[in-house]
């Protein structure tokens, strides 16, 4: 059976929400491989709402399974917060139908906190760099998984070890804390917190590789999802303006312990324009009567965080080079329908770095700052796009310019989305197809 792995092509916020629960129907076994929950979607399931931030899209359809990888960082007092919120909405949340990976590192209290003071710093010092996070501890978190102090998932079942394991963590973080002048954390205040929780988590907890290759061999579909969009990925993202772990489609593999050659499609989500939420460079932003445009018809504000988005026209480059790191083997286009009724639609082929015509991203900060935009200006459609389901119901136009994004990017549109709701999707090319 073809498995599948959904990745955001640009900074995020594309509509993944949509295109996964269209999919996550089709798949036996959804993972969510990277992240935390400092981003979200939302899905509408027979007319109900709703607002997922770590919990993987499978855990509203019955009769599938849901899978936390490792990949993730774990807050387990936003999971029980979450899953409070979906039996209150009359979806339970069982062991029998989610998994979380005993080697997912948590994320604490001393992490948000970590987050918070730094990002004050940074803002109150014109040496720092003040990221935009969303203060949830995500990046602390993936701090001290890679300086293998971190507490983990299993950790919570072994409490003749767990107090050593704070001891070390709590080693790194008080003289930190004590450098930005807070007050230290107590180990027994730590203690607390990861045993007042260790009950409600521990019944979820599993071998996840196991699972799935388990699943895996007995020909289930797998459906991997990610929390962020690819320039936000640690490497290959707008460093340091990127979240803290690998969003690409090649961390599916080591974010869920599964062969990267269990992954037969990836489908990149791709907004129809572009937008970004917090600090960093963004080329084609419309920080004008354009950009309030977009914001306003695409009800542009963050899912989780409510913040909101900058907008732009579509960055041809961007998704190009997304295309090539990710192996995207063909995109669904979201919100075509916002651009409904405009005049002219401008599209981004190039950049000028220093009066050089490039056709990448530069890594450096410093040059993608300098980067400027070579548009090319297509005819936009007077007819409407919105909650067409096939090619022959949508303007001519707005046809040309999907074509013609296809060509700039080099992929093809295996889906596109037409409304927010699943219905509203014309579908080219089933990812899940054999």
């Amino acid at each position: 059976m073809a498995n599948v792995v959904v990745v955001g092509s640009q900074w995020g916020d594309e509509g993944k929400g949509k295109i996964v629960d269209w999919l996550s129907e089709r798949a036996d076994v959804v993972v969510r491989f990277q992240g935390g929950h400092n981003a979200g979607h939302t899905l509408v399931v027979d007319g109900k709402v709703y607002k997922l931030s770590l919990l993987p899209s499978g855990v509203v359809r019955e009769g599938k399974l849901s899978v936390i990888g490792n990949g993730v960082v774990f807050d387990p007092h936003a999971f029980i917060a979450e899953t409070e919120k979906l039996r209150a909405l009359g979806v339970e949340v069982t062991p029998d139908r989610l998994k979380i990976a005993e080697n997912t590192a948590l994320i604490l209290s001393l992490h948000r906190e970590l987050d918070g003071f730094r990002e004050d710093a940074a803002a109150a010092s014109n040496a720092g760099t003040k990221i935009g996070t969303t203060r949830r501890g995500i990046g602390p978190a993936y701090e001290d998984k890679v300086g293998r102090r971190a507490v983990r998932v299993m950790d919570l079942a072994d409490l003749e070890t767990l107090p050593l394991k704070v001891d070390r963590l709590l080693s790194h973080h008080n003289p930190l804390r004590r450098g930005l002048g807070h007050k230290e954390v107590a180990h027994e205040a730590i203690m607390t917190e990861l045993t007042s929780v260790a009950d409600q988590i521990l019944p979820y907890m599993d071998r996840v590789w196991k699972v799935l290759d388990e699943a895996r061999r007995s020909g289930e579909r797998i459906l991997f999802e990610g929390a962020q969009g690819t320039l936000l990925d640690i490497d290959h993202g707008t460093y340091p303006y990127v979240t803290s772990s690998n969003t690409v489609a090649g961390q599916a593999a080591a974010g869920s312990g599964l062969g990267p050659n269990a992954i037969s499609y990836v489908l990149g989500i791709t907004k129809a324009y572009t937008t970004r939420v917090g600090e960093g460079p963004f080329p084609t932003e419309q920080d004008n009567e354009v950009g309030e445009f977009l914001g306003t018809r695409g009800h542009e504000f963050g899912t989780v965080t409510g913040r909101k988005r900058r907008c732009g026209w579509f960055d041809a480059v961007l998704v190009r080079q997304a295309v090539a790191v990710n192996g995207i083997k063909g995109i669904a286009l979201t919100k075509l329908d916002v651009l409904d009724g405009l005049d002219e639609i401008k599209v981004c082929t190039g950049y000028m770095l220093d009066g050089e015509r490039i056709d990448y991203l530069p890594a450096s900060q410093g040059a993608q700052a300098r980067v400027e935009p070579v548009y090319e200006t297509l005819e936009g459609w007077k007819g409407t796009t919105r909650g067409a389901r096939s090619w022959n119901d949508l303007p001519a136009q707005a046809v040309k310019y999907v074509r013609h994004i296809e060509e700039l990017i080099g992929a093809p549109v295996a889906m596109l989305s037409t409304s927010p709701e699943r219905e509203d999707t014309i579908l080219v090319t089933d990812p899940f197809q054999d």
